[in-house]
């Protein structure tokens, strides 16, 4: 939960840097001088990351290859271009980011970080081998210890009692109640969702048996402990709620579908160098678009009957109907949205 919780002061400060706040108070001149000082904050962040880059490449830690502490530092150099006006500005070019927001920045440069630790991790070690060997059996706190993390960074990230108040923090992370159609889509979207992560895993069984049993082992070895039906809720609703508000409803409006995906899948790691990786990566795109046509609260639902369907695993005898289930949806959700007012009206633009 730590290196989860230690970027909250950086987004904060780069909240004051968009907006000071007002007033000649003690607070605001503190809040003010915080703001003018998170490019500051962001550059020794950076250099700190580098120098732990640097140190891991000359001395690997035990278990780890140079290739671990290239990567961190190749992360940190990334993130250090992000600090050149210039690159912010090219950048801007191909994301809806504000070129002169330090907490546009604070995003983009956390995430070139994270991706630096997350490759090295890959590349330096057996991910996958030390997973099953020395993971943690996580249980049902340790889960929402885990999820909650996001969701204070989706709400602190968005200017929650800084630059918004709470009806505006929901209404820009897309948090609104979804319409009839939405609640079809999401559903007929995680039975599809489910179809697609089946195929891969009987891909992955059939080209990498190898990887697919470490996989297999790795997760039992996280999971074992969350088959009953509080292990599956839990799963299902913090991981859907918590990383749907942050990754769909914070980043993806700014960073884009792509690179919002790219993290999401960087962040889920237990499953090492795999086609699993590709499958989550490919599932963000999907609950990303779901995002994007109706909005985040619709992308919540999708997830958590996604996880929950997935965690109850479906019987073959329980094919046939669930198919059948499907289609209806599909065909009940188009239905609906062709027939009204909002399906028209989007047809119409």
């Amino acid at each position: 939960m730590l290196p989860l919780l230690l970027p909250l002061p950086l987004v904060l400060a780069a909240n004051w840097q968009v907006r000071p706040p007002i007033g000649q108070g003690a607070a605001a001149r503190v809040g003010r001088a915080l703001g003018s000082g998170s490019w500051a904050g962001l550059g020794v962040a950076i250099a700190l990351t580098g120098l732990l880059g640097l140190e891991s490449f000359l001395a690997p830690p035990q278990s780890h290859s140079h290739a671990y502490g290239a990567a961190i530092l190749l992360g940190s150099l990334a993130a250090a271009a992000i600090l050149i006006p210039a690159v912010r500005r090219a950048v801007a070019r191909l994301l809806p980011i504000d070129p002169g927001s330090a907490l546009d920045a604070t995003a983009l440069i956390l995430i070139a970080i994270l991706l630096g630790f997350q490759l090295g991790s890959q590349l330096g070690s057996d991910v996958l081998a030390d997973q099953a060997r020395f993971g943690p059996a996580l249980r049902p706190l340790d889960l929402i210890v885990q999820e909650i993390p996001f969701l204070l960074a989706a709400f602190l990230g968005v200017g929650l009692f800084i630059r918004r108040d709470p009806r505006q923090a929901m209404e820009r992370l897309g948090l609104v109640r979804p319409a009839l159609w939405q609640i079809g889509l999401a559903l007929a979207a995680a039975g599809l969702f489910v179809a697609f992560s089946s195929g891969v895993d009987a891909l992955s069984q059939a080209l990498t048996p190898d990887i697919a049993r470490k996989v297999n082992t790795a997760n039992q070895r996280l999971f074992g402990q969350l088959a009953d039906p509080v292990g599956i809720a839990t799963i299902a609703l913090s991981a859907g709620i918590c990383e749907e508000i942050f990754f769909r409803g914070a980043l993806q409006p700014r960073l884009g579908l792509v690179l919002t995906s790219i993290t999401f899948a960087a962040v889920h790691t237990q499953y090492g160098l795999s086609l699993d990786v590709m499958a989550v990566f490919v599932l963000s795109l999907g609950l990303g678009t779901l995002r994007r046509i109706a909005n985040t609260t619709t992308a919540i639902v999708c997830h958590v009957v996604y996880n929950t369907l997935v965690g109850i695993g479906l019987d073959q005898r329980w094919l046939v109907p669930a198919a059948a289930v499907e289609t209806g949806l599909i065909l009940l959700t188009a239905t609906i949205f062709f027939t009204t007012r909002v399906g028209g009206s989007r047809l119409a633009k």
